[in-house]
């Protein structure tokens, strides 16, 4: 059997030159932080943003309890000078309330003679603590008020009618008010119109003008129409030593964290601008 040839291929070696691995680019770190002063900077500003905001909304509005008092002290508060006349105002936030024990603060230097209570809020909630609280202030002889929080997106005579089905008032007692303090997306001309519905139907039901309760802000941006200056105005102004209100008014809210005996909450303290007889004066025959 004849033999094959066989071919045996030899491998040339490459003459080509070869590459040398290629070395990889580092990149160099870019150094992204920030400079020790501006970090500083910020830090500070950080700081007296949140010391700020922490002493408005903390330490601003109860600083006055540590100031000096130009009259004199009582119910943990500075008592407005050139008042004879105080009173107080209460809803369900105060709890139950010790009425023997409140009634003894007729006998002090800023001696409490009033008591207004909420009575109702919108067109059907009334104040579960309003028919007894009603009750014992006249029991232990105070002159007694009764107010309602207005809701302006309800109907006004709705709201007007359910105060007027919830409050028996009696001679002796204050006029009927109206708490006025958010305008619920009405505008100005609404919420007058509004305002004015409520105010017509109480007077006509009870025959006497009722108070008409705000702040004085408040009064000045959404109520300043000469109509409404007719009605006895209780404002509510508080932090300050004085009344800023340029207007006519009849009872001032000064604070709204007295401490009251016979309270356990804090509660909002008043003045009557006028004398004990002008207060009785201002009731309902």
């Amino acid at each position: 059997m004849p033999l094959r040839n066989t071919k045996t291929s030899v491998r040339k070696k490459s003459t080509a030159p070869q590459r040398k691995p290629a070395k990889r680019k580092t990149k160099k770190k870019v150094n992204h932080s920030m400079p020790a002063w501006i970090r500083n900077i910020l830090v500070f500003i950080l700081a007296v943003f949140f010391t700020g905001a922490f002493y408005y909304f903390f330490i601003r509005p109860y600083a006055y309890r540590w100031k000096p008092c130009a009259g004199q002290k009582e119910y943990g508060v500075c008592i407005p000078c050139g008042y004879e006349v105080h009173g107080i105002d209460i809803s369900h936030y105060q709890g139950d309330i010790d009425w023997n024990v409140l009634s003894m603060n007729r006998e002090t230097d800023s001696p409490l003679h009033f008591v207004f209570m909420k009575a109702t809020e919108g067109g059907d909630h009334g104040d579960d603590t309003f028919c007894n609280n009603f009750t014992e202030a006249l029991n232990h002889g105070f002159i007694r008020g009764a107010y309602h929080f207005f809701i302006p997106s309800t109907d006004a005579l709705k709201q007007a009618d359910f105060f007027i089905r919830t409050v028996q008032l009696k001679p002796g007692d204050l006029p009927p008010v109206l708490d006025v303090e958010v305008t619920g997306k009405k505008n100005k001309v609404e919420l007058q119109r509004c305002v004015k519905q409520w105010l017509d139907r109480v007077e006509s039901h009870y025959g006497v003008k009722p108070i008409l309760y705000t702040s004085y802000k408040f009064k000045t941006k959404y109520l300043d129409d000469s109509l409404f200056n007719a009605y006895p105005y209780w404002i509510a102004h508080y932090y300050v030593d004085s009344v800023k209100y340029q207007g006519k008014w009849d009872f001032w809210q000064h604070t709204d964290v007295g401490n009251v005996p016979g309270i356990e909450e804090d509660v909002d303290l008043n003045v009557f601008k006028g004398t004990l007889d002008e207060l009785k004066k201002l009731t309902i025959k």
